[in-house]
């Protein structure tokens, strides 16, 4: 079976390197925010290329962390897609705010620019950008954005890690960005984990308060904060993995490479190609089918893993019902939920593996 996540193909060199910085970890007795925190942080903003990153608990409250730490609650409104993993809206929501859902570009997935202008409204503090499967595109024309409305732009960049554009990472171009390091990220712990990525010291130091209960220092609690700690041993791993994290960028990206040039079956559609290499690391290949299930079932009598993301848009989800939330034209987003559907595009895969999904897609009729 060809999985969409392949870690028991993780290489022996790698394990050994993680189960040795583990031991280090139980030996020094250290378990929360310290040197592996440290350390990471200090290493994750350098590979990014910006200023500062705070470990916190995971993705979601990354998001939270960020908005509470610009002030932004009760009353405000923050637009985002309608088209995005469930904790981009609950982040919204944790943080006291009011989400407004925007429609996507049929082409790729990502926020529609003018669907957000339609949304902007004198209540609107923020639009969460979620750089939807892997992918950063029209940087310039979303800080333009941002400064003509007067509201922050905040990236979620849950599955961007590396994702780049005229020589800025994702999470560089608004006033923060947040990263979660959920195992199946192409960044991912062994459990849950985040961070914060800023060029804004004030952003920064808030975000350290907020993720340790709000105490400035010990036992002096200045706000009201949450527990949201990177732990030492999570820290430790994702420092050994942040090493490859590069090597393995690249060959999503090649794998992606073959997808495009060599899936040809009529039944099945692509999204757009990057604008340039470096504008897509591939967390995600996602392909586009109208009769998705036969797919699915296709796909796994061939011995091919695939999964949807996501099979049911925010505005339609039981839990955000009393929030209305369908109010803006969301017909994109309900179309691509019909069609959408993720193939294997992991860096374990061999070439073998590739050109098995690929004559597997190409005989689907």
């Amino acid at each position: 079976m060809i999985l969409m996540n392949d870690f028991s193909k993780d290489s022996v060199q790698l394990k050994s390197k993680i189960v040795e910085a583990i031991t280090e970890v139980i030996d020094s007795g250290w378990y929360v925010l310290g040197k592996n925190v440290q350390s990471f942080e200090r290493e994750f903003a350098k590979t990014l290329g910006i200023e500062y990153s705070v470990g916190v608990g995971n993705g979601m409250d990354a998001i939270e962390i960020i908005l509470r730490s610009r002030g932004i609650g009760a009353g405000d409104e923050v637009i985002t897609s309608a088209m995005t993993a469930f904790p981009s809206v609950l982040a919204i929501i944790r943080a006291g705010a009011v989400p407004v859902l925007a429609d996507i570009e049929p082409g790729t997935g990502i926020m529609s620019i003018n669907s957000v202008k339609n949304c902007v409204t004198s209540k609107t503090k923020a639009v969460l950008l979620v750089h939807l499967y892997g992918q950063i595109r029209q940087m310039q024309s979303w800080k333009q954005l941002a400064k003509d409305c007067d509201i922050d732009l905040i990236e979620d960049c849950a599955q961007c890690h590396l994702a780049s554009s005229e020589g800025e990472s994702a999470g560089s171009f608004g006033v923060a960005g947040a990263y979660s390091f959920y195992p199946t990220k192409n960044l991912g712990a062994y459990g849950d984990a985040g961070a914060i990525a800023t060029n804004s010291q004030e952003i920064k130091e808030s975000a350290r308060i907020l993720r340790d209960y709000g105490q400035k220092s010990k036992y002096d609690h200045t706000e009201i904060g949450l527990n949201s700690r990177l732990d030492e041993v999570q820290a430790a791993i994702l420092i050994k993995r942040l090493e490859i994290l590069k090597v393995q960028t690249t060959r999503r990206q090649d794998i992606a490479k073959l997808y495009f040039e060599n899936v040809n079956a009529s039944s099945i559609r692509l999204l757009e190609k990057p604008l340039a290499s470096e504008n897509h690391v591939f967390h995600l290949f996602v392909v586009l089918s109208d009769r998705r299930d036969h797919f699915k079932d296709h796909l796994l009598q061939n011995g091919i893993q695939s999964n949807i993301h996501y099979p049911i848009p925010m505005h339609q989800q039981k839990a955000l019902v009393e929030f209305n939330l369908g109010g803006n034209d969301l017909s994109f987003s309900e179309q691509h939920a019909s069609e959408c559907i993720s193939i294997p595009c992991h860096p374990n895969m061999t070439d073998v593996e590739v050109f098995k999904v690929i004559e597997a897609i190409n005989t689907f009729r």
